[in-house]
């Protein structure tokens, strides 16, 4: 390998990015535990994370991806049995996410989502799209089928959803064709209905809170009160944050915010530095998309521009959810946002996508 060219071509923006949102996400999930009980732990739970996940993402991008390519149907199984084993354990908070070994507890919907794009890069890198539909497509559809649905029982309607925007986005890379994609939307618009009956009731009424927003001097319904607390510290933060404000503390108390440190962050983060703080958050996630994106678009083999695209696509939709069912744009199906919401799973397997970017990067350079 040229050292040199190695260097000049190692995308230093990645992890340099995820550092910057990640710092972003201790000061979220401190002033979320401030507003709360007072306490740091969570905080410095976080950031031992953050330190375990840097060290997975060095470990990946030192890694040649393409081993990976050739046990990922291996692995998609056992990441699909994990899925299965979660039962087996007590469900917390009425869902059953977790895998708990003693005082250590893992969610398996957080690796499969990456697990998932490489076992479909895999899939897709020498398939022949141009070939009939169902060839092309109900493969990788039973591949993105499984998953969904035990994550939406879990249940999980938020992570279950994000694997479509990923799923069609690496359709279209792979060379699908157009009138293939639209058939496969219109089979999935179809299928609605079904996925409607699926959905537990706390479920479907954050959907129909989402047509229901009351006007900002009204109370809120009980449907719709986190979609009402979510806006209002928003609006508390204005252009600039509360960050220089003393009476910050005392102001966020009086909002009721729930689950401020994971799927709520997006709201702290505006609330502490406002507008321009969180349009910088946003314009972080679409430098770190786009540099996904030059990773694949540079990539010499299918299956790294395939992962490439796919982990481009999860932060794309995972950040687009997120921030949109805060301000009311989409309903709140709880989904946390990449690498700033508190949580080590969800830390952990981000950094190992973006080692994974970091390795396709490398791998051109040699």
């Amino acid at each position: 390998m040229n050292t040199a060219l190695s260097a000049r071509r190692f995308p230093w923006v990645v992890p340099c990015v995820a550092i910057v949102l990640m710092v972003a996400g201790w000061t979220a999930v401190e002033q979320s535990e401030q507003i709360t009980d007072g306490s740091t732990r969570l905080v410095r739970q976080q950031i031992v994370w953050s330190i375990v996940g840097l060290g997975v993402l060095t470990v990946t991008s030192l890694t040649d991806y393409r081993r990976l390519a050739r046990h990922i149907f291996v692995i998609y199984s056992l990441a699909v049995v994990a899925l299965l084993i979660v039962y087996a354990f007590p469900a917390v908070n009425g869902a059953h996410r977790w895998i708990r070994v003693g005082g250590f507890g893992a969610q398996p919907s957080e690796f499969v989502k990456v697990i998932f794009i490489l076992a479909l890069s895999r899939l897709l890198m020498h398939r022949n799209v141009s070939a009939g539909f169902a060839s092309a497509v109900l493969w990788p559809l039973a591949m993105a089928t499984v998953p969904m649905l035990l994550i939406l029982k879990q249940p999980d309607l938020g992570t279950s959803l994000v694997f479509l925007p990923v799923f069609f986005a690496m359709l279209f890379a792979a060379g699908i064709r157009r009138r293939d994609l639209v058939r496969l939307a219109v089979a999935g618009l179809l299928l609605l209905p079904l996925l409607w009956s699926q959905m537990s009731h706390e479920q479907r009424s954050r959907v129909t809170a989402l047509w229901e927003q009351n006007l900002p001097r009204e109370p809120a319904t009980a449907d719709g009160f986190h979609l009402d607390q979510s806006k209002r510290t928003l609006a508390q933060g204005g252009v600039w944050g509360t960050f220089f404000n003393a009476d910050a503390d005392d102001a966020s108390a009086s909002f009721r915010l729930p689950e401020p440190q994971t799927d709520s962050v997006f709201c702290v983060l505006g609330e502490r530095f406002g507008i321009v703080g969180a349009g910088l958050v946003l314009l972080l996630f679409a430098i770190l998309a786009a540099r996904c994106l030059s990773v694949a678009a540079q990539a010499e083999e299918p299956f790294g521009r395939l992962v490439a695209v796919g982990v481009a696509a999860l932060f794309g939709a995972e950040v687009i959810i997120n921030t949109g069912m805060m301000v009311g744009l989409l309903p709140i199906t709880g989904l946390a946002l990449p690498l700033i919401s508190y949580g080590g799973s969800d830390l952990v397997a981000h950094l190992w996508a973006l080692g994974l970017i970091v390795s396709i990067a490398r791998r051109q350079a040699i």
